[in-house]
């Protein structure tokens, strides 16, 4: 049997637009990146969701050329998500 790998958490989130946001993520967990940015494909605006409690982890990751990245799994030892815009992104991203 394959052992499970840690999560990386969401460390922070400063989009206070966000639906899973009551101070920090309460998504059970998030999924980062398109094809063209690093943002965080589980802000949702408006709605309110999530489990109550700020305990985030990236579930996924799109964005293969990222150096925190190996076969879509982050592995950064956690992850800060901030304001981009009208988006929401991965502020711990970066390339090579």
């Amino acid at each position: 049997m394959t052992q499970m790998m840690e999560m990386p958490r969401v460390q922070t989130c400063t989009v206070s637009s966000c639906g899973y946001n009551h101070d920090g993520c309460t998504a059970f967990a998030v999924t980062i990146g398109s094809a063209i940015s690093a943002e965080c494909d589980t802000y949702v605006a408006g709605d309110k969701g999530g489990m109550g409690k700020a305990l985030a982890q990236v579930g996924a990751c799109k964005r293969a050329d990222c150096v925190h990245n190996t076969d879509l799994e982050c592995h950064a030892p956690a992850i800060v998500v901030g304001e981009s815009g009208d988006k929401a992104d991965c502020l711990t991203y970066e390339t090579a």
